[in-house]
C-alpha cells in the first residue's frame, strides 16, 4: 500500500480516533472533541523550559526598550494579534510594546486571506515596515511549522539581529530551529477534523502566548502578588477593579482609593506606593523606577492574604 499521500506535517494527518465523527450524535461529538482537547495542557507543559526561556527573552527585550512581535497567518496570526491587543488594558503597556502581525493585514482578522501566507517576502517586508532591529524579539507562530510568511519574517529577523523564536505544533525545519533563540513545539498531533488547526493547535498556541506575555509582564512588575496593579482603566469595570485593589491592599475606603489613584495620575501601582510610604507621586515613581517597576522591592511587604 502506498503512503505517498500522507502529509509530513502532523497537523495535516488524519486522526483515527475521530474517523467516524460524521455519524456521531451531538453529545458524542462533544465527548470526542473534549477527549482531544484534554491532551493539550499536558503537551504544553512539556514545553515549560522553552516557554520560560521565551519569558526571559521577552523581559530582556522590554527592559532594553525593545518590542515583542508575533507573526502568523490564519488562526495563528489572529491569536498573536489577540494576545498583543490584550496587553494594554491588562498591563497598562504602550500598544507598540507587543504587536501582532498577520498575513493579509487587518482584513485577515475577520475574513480568511489564505493565499497571503504563501509569500515569504511579505513576512520580511512586514518587519521592515515596523523598523524591527536588534533590540526587538520576533516570535513566529506556525501551527504546521512551515508557513512561508512566517519563515520569511523569521529569516529577516535573524538577519536584523533580533531575538527570534517559533511556536509550532508540527516540527519545523531543523535547520531553521537551529538558528533561533527559542523553539516552543507543543506537538498536538492530528486534529479531530483533519487540518483544522484552529482546534488543538490553536488551543495550545493560546496557552503558550498567554504564558509568555503574562510571565514577562509579571517579571516587569506589572502585578503585586497576583493583583493586576498596572491595568489601564479603560472601562467602568477596570476603574472599579483598580479602586478595589487599592481598598484591599491599603485598607482604605473607596473614596480614599479614588483620591489616591487620581493623585497618582491614574496609576494603581503608584497609588499603592504613595499610600504605603506616605510619598508624593514623583517620589513613588522614582522609587518604582529604581526597583525595576516591582512594588515588593519598594515597600518590602507582600500583598494581604487572600480572604
Amino acid at each position: 500500500m502506498t503512503t505517498s499521500h500522507l502529509d509530513p506535517r502532523l497537523t495535516e494527518r488524519r486522526n483515527p480516533r475521530t474517523a467516524a465523527i460524521d455519524l456521531a450524535s451531538p453529545l458524542e461529538i462533544v465527548d470526542l472533541l473534549n477527549t482531544e482537547d484534554r491532551t493539550v495542557p499536558d503537551i504544553v507543559a512539556g514545553e515549560r523550559v522553552a516557554i520560560a526561556r521565551a519569558i526571559e527573552l521577552a523581559e530582556s527585550t522590554f527592559r532594553r526598550g525593545g518590542r515583542l512581535f508575533y507573526v502568523g497567518a490564519g488562526t495563528s496570526g489572529r491569536l498573536g494579534v489577540l494576545d498583543a491587543s490584550e496587553c494594554p488594558p491588562t498591563f497598562g503597556t504602550d500598544p507598540e510594546m507587543v504587536q501582532g502581525i498577520i498575513a493579509g493585514g487587518v482584513p485577515a482578522l475577520t475574513r480568511s486571506q489564505e493565499g497571503a501566507e504563501d509569500v515569504a517576502a511579505d513576512g520580511a517586508a512586514a518587519l521592515d515596515a515596523r523598523g524591527v532591529g536588534p533590540s526587538d524579539f520576533v516570535i513566529g507562530i506556525a501551527a504546521s511549522g512551515t508557513t512561508p510568511y512566517v519563515r520569511g519574517a523569521l529569516e529577516r529577523a535573524i538577519a536584523l539581529g533580533a531575538y527570534t523564536g517559533i511556536i509550532a505544533c508540527s516540527p519545523p525545519p531543523a535547520e531553521l530551529v537551529a538558528r533561533l533563540d527559542v523553539a516552543i513545539l507543543p506537538i498536538t498531533g492530528p486534529e479531530a477534523i483533519t487540518g483544522s488547526t484552529r482546534m488543538k493547535a490553536g488551543t495550545a498556541t493560546k496557552l503558550v502566548l498567554n504564558t509568555i506575555s503574562t510571565g514577562a509582564m509579571i517579571r516587569l512588575g506589572k502585578t503585586y502578588g497576583n493583583l493586576m496593579v498596572d491595568l489601564r482603566a479603560m472601562s467602568q469595570k477596570l476603574v472599579d477593579r483598580g479602586e478595589r485593589i487599592l481598598m484591599e491592599v491599603c485598607r482604605v475606603p473607596r473614596a480614599e482609593a479614588r483620591r489616591l489613584i487620581d493623585a497618582a495620575g491614574g496609576s494603581v501601582k503608584t497609588a499603592i506606593v504613595m499610600a504605603k510610604l506616605g510619598a508624593s507621586r514623583a517620589e513613588a515613581e522614582r522609587a518604582l523606577a529604581a526597583a525595576g517597576g516591582v512594588i515588593r522591592r519598594v515597600i518590602n511587604e507582600p500583598p494581604p492574604p487572600v480572604e
